[in-house]
């Protein structure tokens, strides 16, 4: 398996950590009769020298081992070591870092060259190299006609259901590589997908044949697709289940099997259904249709993923989210812990949308109080998901319960942070907010933890008698250094929030105009003030903080909020809206437009910052709508966007955060301005 390893110049080639001196021994590891060496030694691989999906000279120079490792049957773990190959030489193009250097486009002639190793293994005793080698066949057997023949083969004589899935997966990666030259084994490949989607075949495995079809032929699928997919589905989960139950019966009180009743999970079947989900892509009704199909289903295995597939799709696009959200609410009842965990999950992340749920969310926390404070192992209590959900739903509902934490003996450090989504609802408990923020202690352990969500509630609810109460913790974090601190900006940005009520701040204002708040100071000097002329030099200034971009942004909103009085800044600012970044350059010609109320010259950065930098939208549509009937010339854009069924930051797996909200929030700004 290692002969010429030692020749290899190890040394001179390198990894994602600098020289690959110490691949040898990753190598070797992975035919290690112990496991621990064998997982260590592959976690290596990708760490190092497969680091994110780059290629390599040391990649390069694995393959051949590899290659050998995996054709060697006494080795454990082969199926690793082929997937490890499949990823190495993956499809997507030579990615970044070295690879860029050709050698991802080397490894996979390596792999071609070396192919006929994933011939053999496509026979192998072991199932889990059965299920790993269709992937490598379809990848790197140049040969088409041979990779149908082997494929169609397989299928035939196989039995294990998990390497059916495999073919079956393989067969649509083959169609979709070579249905769009035409070929006619791309067809003959079609054809067995459309008869391995039909009666007799297995539930599962027709669930696989549809999900690969939808992705390299969809005008084959059924008509009655979503029927068919729920009874397919409904039927599979009734095998499940009685192998389930066979499992779990009498003699099966195992630390594994009750680990498996505790938290039960069908990764099979949720990836069966993420395929079709995936390649249905924009047939939202279909994928709607689907979903509700799923959250209905006998079986909370189905319904769990369903919920988790809700939230990918809502995350994605905009329309019919009212049915599948009542469905997911639904689930809060379930008597399975984990199905609720994940419907309070999703809950959460939902806001507003959340609210078709808001009746289920406000029985559970009314009859359970339990739910309502979550006690983690690290970190302070923080508000339970049920009713962060509940008030992030906007639903007035949530201020009595608040009210009751509130009064309890035990706050959530983050109460605070969802005040503002109750609007003026939450007016009842800024009382309550203004006394809790009186008596925390300035030097206290975890005080600016929680003065930061206590003061963003009193700055959304203008609670003018917190004045005394803001003052005393802004003078009480203002003694120190003047750096950029979290607890100073709340304090100053609630200041400014109270406006002319808060006049006994001015001086306090005016000392950190010089301080790392300065920019937020002076946005609430002029708040408090009315007076322009002694914070415009200090906004001046902030929009030329070098490495601190949240500033210049920052900078250049409060400037044109000043309108005509800012007019000193329009040099700088100009000359920001050629430089920065996209959120930067528009920042700068929305404050430009402001100020001189001339759109013409900044029209073009808006438009490319619209298009290239999809989170600078929400900035322009607040422009437009601070501007009235003069913003009239991106009305258009703002009508495209009501228009478009995705998210403008769409992201199925939910990675920009509050991103969902941002989209509610950008929608809800383009009505108003277009009037509804």
């Amino acid at each position: 398996m290692f002969r010429g390893i030692d020749e290899v110049d190890w040394a001179s080639l390198r990894h994602a950590y600098g020289s690959a001196g110490d691949v040898p021994g990753l190598l070797r590891g992975l035919a290690s009769a112990d496991p621990a060496v064998r997982q260590t030694a592959l976690d290596g691989m990708y760490g190092a020298v497969h680091h994110r999906g780059d290629v390599y000279d040391s990649t390069l120079a694995c393959v051949p081992f590899l290659l050998a490792l995996a054709d060697h049957e006494e080795v454990r773990d082969r199926a690793a070591v082929v997937e490890l190959l499949v990823s190495i030489g993956g499809i997507d193009g030579d990615g970044e870092g070295h690879a860029a250097d050709g050698f991802a486009a080397r490894a996979r002639a390596a792999l071609r060259a070396g192919a006929e190793v994933f011939v053999r293994l496509a026979g192998d005793p072991d199932a889990g190299v059965r299920r790993a080698a269709p992937g490598a066949l379809v990848r790197f057997l140049d040969r088409p006609a041979r990779v149908l023949a082997l494929l169609r083969e397989r299928i035939t004589v196989e039995r294990d259901d998990q390497v059916l899935l495999a073919l079956i997966e393989g067969l649509g990666l083959f169609a979709r590589r070579h249905r769009s030259a035409g070929e006619a084994h791309a067809a003959e490949a079609v054809r067995l997908l459309v008869a391995l989607s039909e009666p007799p075949h297995d539930p599962g495995l027709r669930l696989a044949a549809l999900g690969r079809l939808a992705g390299c032929a969809p005008e084959l699928l059924p008509a009655d697709l979503v029927p068919t997919v729920v009874r397919l589905l409904r039927d599979r989960s009734g095998q499940r289940s009685g192998e389930r139950r066979a499992q779990n019966g009498p003699g099966a009180d195992t630390l594994a099997g009750r680990l498996r009743r505790l938290r039960p999970s069908d990764e099979e079947g949720s990836q069966l259904l993420r395929t079709l989900h995936s390649a249905l892509g924009g047939r939202v009704a279909d994928r709607l249709a689907l979903l509700c199909g799923q959250l209905t289903s006998p079986d909370p295995l189905d319904r769990c993923n369903a919920v988790w597939m809700s939230a990918g799709l809502l995350r994605e696009w905009r329309t019919g989210a009212e049915e599948p959200v009542t469905l997911i609410g639904g689930q809060l009842g379930a008597e399975e812990s984990w199905l609720h965990d994940a419907a309070v999950a999703v809950l959460v992340e939902l806001f507003e949308l959340a609210a078709p749920a808001a009746d289920h969310l406000h029985a559970l926390v009314a009859c359970r109080p339990e739910l309502r404070i979550r006690h983690g192992e690290r970190g302070g209590p923080t508000l339970g998901g049920p009713l962060k959900a509940l008030a992030r739903a906007g639903d007035a509902r949530a201020t009595p319960l608040l009210a009751e934490v509130l009064a309890g003996p035990v706050v959530p450090d983050d109460l605070g942070m969802v005040i503002p989504h109750l609007g003026r609802a939450a007016g009842p408990l800024a009382p309550a907010l203004r006394r809790r923020l009186a008596r925390l202690p300035l030097d206290g352990p975890g005080s600016r933890g929680r003065a930061v969500p206590l003061l963003s509630a009193l700055t959304a609810l203008g609670d003018a008698e917190s004045v005394p109460s803001v003052l005393r913790l802004l003078r009480g974090t203002a003694d120190g250094p003047r750096l950029p601190d979290a607890v100073t900006e709340a304090a100053v940005r609630a200041v400014g929030a109270f406006g002319s009520a808060a006049h006994e701040a001015i001086p306090d204002l005016r000392a950190l105009l010089d301080s790392g708040c300065a920019v937020a100071a002076a946005h609430a000097l002029w708040s408090v003030t009315g007076q322009a002329d002694a914070v415009v030099p200090v906004l001046v200034r902030g929009l030329t903080d070098q490495g601190q971009g949240r500033r210049r942004r920052a900078a250049a909103d409060v400037l044109g909020r000043l309108g005509p009085a800012a007019d000193p800044a329009l040099p700088e600012l100009r000359r920001m809206t050629g430089s920065g970044d996209g959120s930067e350059r528009a920042a700068a010609a929305c404050a430009v437009w402001r100020i001189t109320g001339e759109p013409e010259p900044v029209l073009p950065v808006l438009r490319s910052a619209w298009v290239e930098h999809p989170r600078t939208r929400t900035m322009i549509a607040g422009c437009a709508a601070a501007l009235g009937p003069a913003g009239t010339p991106v009305h258009d854009l703002l009508r495209a966007e009501l228009r478009s069924p995705r998210r403008h930051r769409a992201d199925a797996r939910g990675r920009g955060g509050h991103a969902l909200h941002a989209d509610q929030v950008l929608l809800r700004i383009c009505r108003e301005v277009l009037g509804g």
